[in-house]
């Protein structure tokens, strides 16, 4: 499982905008970067006030540069190490289809990003936890790997002895109130859904700008 143990906004501010990997704390003003919207480190406030970033005084990027932060935001966005993210886009590279379209799916079909998807959490970072706590079924059965990947057809439930719990009990409410993307079934009031599909480019994270990892890894 992958493992961040410093503060998340950081990671928000080196990228320079909201990832929103605290889920509902990051639409408060409790945000972080609402209040420190500059890289981290004794050079962020500077490089800001310059254009740039990171250290960049000149705001210029080169293109290496900007590969790797297009790879970096990917990465934290849906919170996979870098082995990891590598192994996918080995796995995106040997499949039919578009490289970078087929990298974003296989993240988006991870178990712990399909239960956020849900909104059977709040973040991802939540629906990692919870997976691993082995609080989920896939098919009926309970699993506490929250890099599973799930292919069309799966059902993800909350597992029946969970469903007692104080968090779960409350959870139906907040759910319905929670959007879920069209290529998931959902039913709110029995706490379950699945993957209907995957996911096409347009339902998928706008901001993430696949051709510049496909570029990143192409030119190592």
């Amino acid at each position: 499982m992958a493992k961040h143990l410093g503060p998340v906004c950081k990671l928000c501010r080196r990228e320079g905008e909201k990832l929103y990997l605290k889920g509902e704390r990051c639409f408060t003003p409790k945000c972080a970067f609402e209040k420190r919207n500059f890289a981290p480190g004794q050079h962020g406030r500077m490089a800001s006030k310059g254009g740039g970033r990171g250290g960049n005084r000149t705001g210029r990027e080169s293109d290496f540069a900007r590969q790797l932060r297009a790879k970096q935001k990917a990465r934290r966005v849906y919170g996979v190490l870098e082995r990891q993210f590598r192994r996918y886009y080995e796995a995106a590279l040997g499949r039919r289809g578009l490289t970078g379209l087929n990298l974003l799916q296989i993240l988006e079909s991870r178990l712990d990003n399909v239960v956020y998807r849900l909104g059977f959490s709040s973040s991802r970072a939540q629906a990692r936890l919870l997976v691993t706590h082995g609080h989920f079924t896939v098919n009926g059965r309970r699993t506490d790997v929250p890099s599973m990947l799930l292919k069309e057809g799966d059902e993800v439930g909350v597992r029946e002895g969970s469903g007692g719990l104080s968090y779960f009990k409350d959870l139906g409410v907040l759910v319905e109130k929670r959007n879920s993307p069209s290529w998931l079934s959902r039913d709110a009031k029995k706490l379950s859904g699945g993957l209907a599909r995957l996911p096409e480019r347009a339902e998928i994270d706008g901001t993430l700008n696949e051709q510049l990892i496909v570029e990143y890894y192409s030119r190592r």
